[in-house]
């Protein structure tokens, strides 16, 4: 594989996963909206709650909510098996070598 060829694929692997990271972060601004013990009273601007969203500490417990924080969850486990394909794959060229 030509070096080229190894950018191109890294490049369009960090978009993919950017995206779905994005897409994650933004859901769980969504359910902290939805969610009356994660809403931010304080009037400044804080981090997602992405933990507390994950765990389903504090989330609104009506099924929306719920399917909006299963769909979060399952794009954070692409994200995840996505870093572990990328490891796996580089290990796999290293050895090759």
């Amino acid at each position: 594989m030509t070096g080229e060829t190894v950018y191109l694929l890294c490049g369009v692997w960090a978009l993919l996963m950017l995206a779905m990271f994005i897409q994650a972060v933004r859901l769980s601004y969504r359910i902290e909206a939805r969610s009356p013990g994660l809403t931010n009273r304080s009037g400044f601007p804080r981090n997602a709650m992405i933990f507390h969203t994950v765990t389903n500490t504090n989330v609104a417990r009506d099924e929306e909510t719920q399917a909006m924080r299963r769909r979060m969850n399952r794009l954070l486990l692409i994200v995840l098996a996505g870093f572990a394909l990328l490891w796996a794959g580089v290990s796999l060229v290293q050895s090759a070598e």
